[in-house]
């Protein structure tokens, strides 16, 4: 039963994790900065999981140890965020998330060669066909207008190793016994610091007062932050690092691919095939 549970969260924190990269480039076309994007993505989203919380009576006090295991998490997870958008900026989205996508094997030897999980060759083949997916759905251009392709790959790698770090950290430590709408919350917030504190000295936080940037920014603190985020928590915690990592790859079927200024939708007569490879993998 825990199985199917955390099957389910991850259907739905890759899901709306696809949702990500539309709502961040349409900020960054609009001028903001990587450092404001993601200080309103996770500003508003910690506010979000703090109302849960507090609304289902969850407990937010960390003793000592919990909380140096929290930050470290919060480290991870927000490396991961800034070094995606980076990416973003810097080449094709497709490229970015192809590479991006290669955590799900990085999760795999993690947890096969550090933590001695059972070895199996279906789970290799899964991870095969969950990155075969993600790479024929985000197919595209290298380049991104007026970005830096070396910056760009290197940081869609530090992603890759980031986010793979975060999904065996909360499961492979203190962080599987606190609360997942707590630990979520914690890691958004610290989070939510960092970015602030970026923004402040670097090119500043701008105030947003009109109705349809707003709309924005819900859409991508809402359900593509801490929807995802809490749901990814609760999937690593019931189904495992290895499992939720290879089901992770059904976001690139929900990502929007974005090689214009325009952010013109491609639906190619492809892509239904394409994406049964990443749903073979996650079946697998």
């Amino acid at each position: 039963m825990n199985r199917i549970k955390g099957i389910l969260y991850a259907a739905v924190s890759s899901s709306t994790f696809g949702l990500a990269p539309f709502f961040s480039l349409t900020l960054l076309l609009a001028g903001f900065s990587a450092f404001e994007v993601l200080s309103y993505r996770w500003g508003v989203a910690t506010i979000a999981l703090t109302l849960f919380g507090w609304c289902s009576g969850c407990s937010f006090r960390l003793e000592k140890k919990d909380f140096l295991v929290v930050l470290l998490l919060s480290l991870l997870r927000a490396v991961t965020s800034f070094s995606l958008l980076i990416a973003y900026q810097n080449i094709a989205t497709g490229v970015a998330s192809t590479i991006h996508f290669m955590y799900p094997l990085a999760v795999s030897l993690v947890m096969m060669y550090f933590f001695q999980e059972k070895k199996s060759l279906w789970v290799m083949f899964a991870v095969f066909m969950s990155l075969l997916g993600a790479a024929l759905l985000s197919s595209g251009e290298l380049e991104a207008k007026n970005g830096d392709t070396i910056v760009g790959l290197v940081a869609a790698c530090v992603s890759v190793f980031s986010y793979a770090g975060y999904i065996v950290g909360v499961r492979m430590t203190r962080a599987v016994r606190i609360n997942s709408t707590v630990l979520t919350c914690y890691v958004m917030g610290l989070g939510t610091v960092l970015y602030f504190i970026g923004a402040l000295t670097t090119s500043g936080l701008r105030l947003v007062a009109d109705g349809y940037t707003w709309l924005i920014i819900l859409g991508l603190a809402l359900p593509a932050t801490a929807i995802s985020n809490i749901t990814l928590v609760r999937a690593i915690k019931y189904a495992g690092p290895t499992l939720t990592s290879i089901l992770g790859a059904m976001e690139a079927s929900c990502r929007i691919r974005t090689n214009d200024p325009e952010i013109t939708n491609h639906v190619l007569w492809p892509t239904e095939l394409k994406r049964r490879f990443s749903f073979a993998g996650a079946k697998v």
